[in-house]
């Protein structure tokens, strides 16, 4: 694949890269070992001082920054605004809370007499350069949400982001630099996926992080493991949304549209399978759909876009796909399942609202990534719990009931790394995220995730003289 900026709203190649070259790549590679040499050993205060001072930076930068995310990967420019201001937010949680979180830990007085000592306590230290393989779907978020938590631990990074998203990839080592860090501490790999194992089996990255599809995972995954380095992995999600009868059904319903489109709905852990008590199913619906079909379809760069076009062609191809093998085994579109006619450059695709879903269909079982909604009844909480955990990703989830002892049977029951009641599933730095099942392992933000990639380290006293 080409490492170029394609406008997804015209198909228009813009602006093309050569990959690096294996020297190039080395000389990287020196870097970010010498800086985490330098890095590792300065204070958390220092660390915080530079973060805040990128966070300064990226909020000056904000709409210069929104509109090279919309241009490469087309999500509407009021959406980019929110991205990057979100990764200001997360920079300075980390900016504030990382000393916090990595304090030494004392375990119980009891405990260290026990094991002999005179005293015990666990230090977390940084492990040393991270590898970050990123996709392009939040391309500023998904990246600062690795790299302020491992700068912040004393760590230093490599990013090898997604190929249609260089400009963005750019900007992130420039945002660092003129942040202060020192030089080699975050840098960006323009090369292609080819590159990744050789980068994972070079000694001097000692873990890797990465935020994509199942593949990837697994390929990434299986090369760390042959050389045994810590991963982090965040893949794919068909995330359910269970609306209850004890539910507010208008916000319900106003969420739901937003869960499912945001991004185009590109988005690991938007909603995609909209599970619906029978007893409102229906007016579920009708207002679903309704809604779904009053989205304004259009340019990005436009003020009152609701969705803008996919990232690729093959990315829409894949969706359409799975929309006609749907609809040829029976499923009904109610509204949308096409490419709108008023815009036959870029690569749009219609908010869609499938019904009629079977487990034969593809789209039961893999991740619609755009604007379609599978709805389903089912008539009691068990089976809503049962067609909610019948998927192989378990990323989020969704569910809308006011009642207390279904609240807690679901935080029991679904099978997935977060559970949002009566709201959209959303990331934020102060909260863990990551996935079970095929929706890969570990943790991001959070203590939890700053924590991913430290050496959590045991300190033993012998008995004092």
């Amino acid at each position: 694949m080409a490492i170029a900026t394609v406008n997804p709203a015209t198909g228009e190649t813009l602006k093309t890269f050569e990959p690096l070259n294996a020297g190039e790549i080395e000389e990287r590679l020196f870097r970010a070992e010498r800086a985490f040499r330098e890095h590792r050993l300065t204070s958390f205060a220092q660390r915080a001082a530079l973060m805040h001072r990128a966070a300064d930076l990226l909020e000056a930068d904000r709409d210069a920054i929104a509109r090279t995310m919309t241009t490469e990967m087309g999500k509407p420019l009021a959406a980019s605004r929110a991205e990057a201001a979100k990764c200001v937010k997360a920079m300075r949680w980390y900016a504030e809370h990382a000393e916090a979180q990595l304090a030494d830990e004392h375990p119980a007085p009891a405990d260290v007499k026990d094991s002999g000592a005179s005293r015990a306590f666990v230090r977390y230290r940084p492990l040393g350069t991270v590898l970050a393989v990123m996709p392009w779907n939040f391309p500023l978020w998904q990246v600062v949400r690795f790299a302020a938590p491992a700068l912040m631990a004393g760590n230093t990074g490599l990013l090898k982001h997604a190929s249609n998203v260089p400009q963005t990839a750019l900007y992130l080592e420039d945002l660092f630099r003129r942040a202060g860090f020192p030089e080699g501490a975050f840098q960006t790999l323009l090369v292609g996926s080819g590159a990744v194992a050789d980068l994972l089996r070079d000694e001097r990255v000692v873990a890797a992080t990465l935020t994509g599809s199942e593949p990837a995972g697994r390929s990434v995954a299986s090369i760390a493991g042959d050389e045994i380095k810590k991963t982090v992995l965040e893949l794919g999600g068909s995330d359910p949304y269970v609306v209850l009868p004890s539910a507010d059904l208008d916000k319900a319903v106003r969420t739901a549209v937003t869960a499912r489109v945001q991004n185009a709905g590109q988005s690991c852990i938007a909603a995609k399978r909209f599970i619906v008590h029978t007893d409102i199913h229906d007016t579920f619906v009708s207002r679903f759909v309704e809604r779904m079909s009053a989205l304004k379809v259009g340019d990005p760069m436009a003020e009152d876009t609701d969705v803008g076009p996919l990232s690729s062609a093959q990315g829409r191809s894949d969706l359409e796909e799975l929309v006609d093998d749907a609809t040829r085994r029976g499923a009904t579109a109610l509204c949308g399942g096409g490419r709108p006619l008023h815009l036959p450059d870029g690569w749009y695709y219609e908010p869609t609202v499938l019904t009629g879903v079977t487990d034969e269909m593809r789209i039961h079982r893999e991740e619609a990534f755009g604007p379609v909604a599978t709805v389903y009844s089912v008539d009691g909480l068990d089976e809503a719990v049962e067609l909610a955990n019948d998927t192989s990703f378990g990323l989020s989830s969704n569910a809308w009931t006011r009642d207390a002892a279904e609240q807690e049977r679901l935080t029991r029951d679904l099978e997935a790394g977060g559970v949002f009641f009566n709201g959209m599933t959303a990331s934020h730095p102060g909260l863990p995220f990551g996935g079970a099942k095929r929706s890969g392992y570990g943790r991001e933000l959070a203590g939890h995730g700053i924590r991913e990639f430290c050496n959590a380290t045991t300190v033993w006293f012998g008995p004092e003289e």
